[in-house]
């Protein structure tokens, strides 16, 4: 997460650049409008000086008033101190305005009074009839009917203790820390969202391999009772069922491991399946397996279509009376996959019964594939029939 402070940074690195730049552009600009001017360090200084109180308030706030409420939420002492930082800021822009004289009459009057007797005051010069800013008796005229008299420009009022220069720095302040703390807002919550994303990542892998482990030995358990059945029935049919069943083993280690594999693997360990599972049944089971030929190349979840044919044959078998068992798997479009598995309903399945075959497998289904899958399970009939369709390489993890 390092990545997300190194970009913030350098945000506010660029954008303090940009402003502290800003007066030399502008210079540059003027200078290239007009010929006859020189390049002024002094106005760009003057100008720096104005953005030095505003970096270094920006400066506490981002490493450490900011913090407090980003990180520890602790709202109250963030508040307090940011005050405390618009406080110190607006007493300091106060005494650096620029003081106001009271014009040359309240210079003189002062150097009169440092000499011996009275005050004297200076002496007027003498008019020139040129003159229209005095009268015949040294005044300033009147202004015509209509016009505001204009002040004399030896004398200036002093300043307000809050003026009008001292209110829009105090709104250029709030406005940098708002920013700065909308900024510090939005790197958080983007690297919240990440750390998100991970940990439902991980989670997502731990379910799925926590339901493939339970799959895994739910599996082996029917097909080595299976095996166990054919030993004492026919022995070179056991043996045959053994080598069968290294070749799934082989799968489930190696393969199923995986998120994903590739489609024609999974169908081979699906008729490795059912070629074990011929063995232990008579002629009343009829098994139909209709594989299309044009499978597309595609990649599936490891896994998911055994768990439909393990239960046909685990709940759909009956040795009393015929039975059947259909698996079929087809394309639907070109990148929709469509597999169905159909055995005479002979009562409660293992959704009923509460395994954990269908279960797991509608949970790793809705992980691996969100909605973009679609499971119909029909067993309101004399035959219990299985829909699946899923997407052809198109998993969401």
């Amino acid at each position: 997460m390092r990545r997300n402070e190194t970009k913030e940074n350098l945000l506010y690195l660029g954008i303090w650049v940009l402003l502290f730049l800003s007066p030399i552009i502008s210079m540059s600009v003027r200078m290239a409008d007009n010929s006859g001017m020189e390049f002024n360090w002094q106005e760009i200084l003057r100008s720096w000086r104005v953005f030095v109180p505003y970096l270094i308030a920006f400066l506490i706030h981002n490493f450490l008033i900011a913090p407090l409420l980003i990180y520890k939420k602790k709202s109250l002492l963030y508040v307090g101190l940011a005050l405390c930082v618009v406080v110190v800021f607006q007493t300091y822009a106060c005494n650096q305005r620029p003081h106001f004289d009271r014009g040359p009459r309240h210079e003189e009057r002062a150097m009169a009074q440092d000499h011996d007797g009275p005050p004297q005051l200076p002496c007027r010069p003498p008019m020139r009839p040129d003159d229209k800013k005095f009268d015949h008796h040294g005044q300033h005229p009147h202004p015509p009917h209509g016009e505001k008299p204009r002040l004399r420009e030896d004398f200036r009022e002093p300043p307000f203790i809050f003026g009008q220069h001292d209110l829009v720095a105090l709104i250029v302040m709030i406005l940098m820390l708002g920013m700065n703390l909308g900024v510090k807002l939005y790197f958080k919550t983007s690297k919240d969202s990440k750390m998100l994303e991970e940990l439902e990542r991980k989670n997502l892998q731990q379910q799925l391999e926590y339901l493939k482990y339970q799959i895994n030995p739910h599996f082996f358990m029917n097909t080595l009772n299976n095996i166990h059945a054919l030993v004492d029935i026919e022995p070179e049919e056991a043996k045959s069922s053994i080598v069968e069943l290294s070749r799934m083993m082989r799968y489930v280690l190696y393969e199923s491991a995986k998120s994903m594999v590739p489609l024609s693997k999974d169908i081979d360990f699906i008729q490795h399946y059912i070629t074990l599972m011929r063995l232990r049944y008579t002629d009343k089971v009829k098994i139909n397996v209709d594989i299309a030929d044009n499978l597309p190349p595609c990649e599936v979840a490891p896994m998911v279509f055994i768990t439909f044919v393990e239960n046909a044959f685990k709940h759909g078998v009956s040795y009393k009376q015929d039975c059947f068992i259909n698996v079929t798997l087809n394309t639907k479009g070109d990148d929709r996959l469509v597999f169905t598995c159909s055995n005479k309903n002979l009562g409660k399945t293992d959704t009923d019964k509460g395994g954990v075959g269908l279960q797991n497998t509608r949970r790793r289904l809705d992980l691996i594939y969100g909605d973009t899958y679609h499971l119909d399970i029909d067993d309101t009939g004399d035959t219990y029939l299985v829909t699946l369709e899923i997407p052809c390489g198109c998993a969401t993890q």
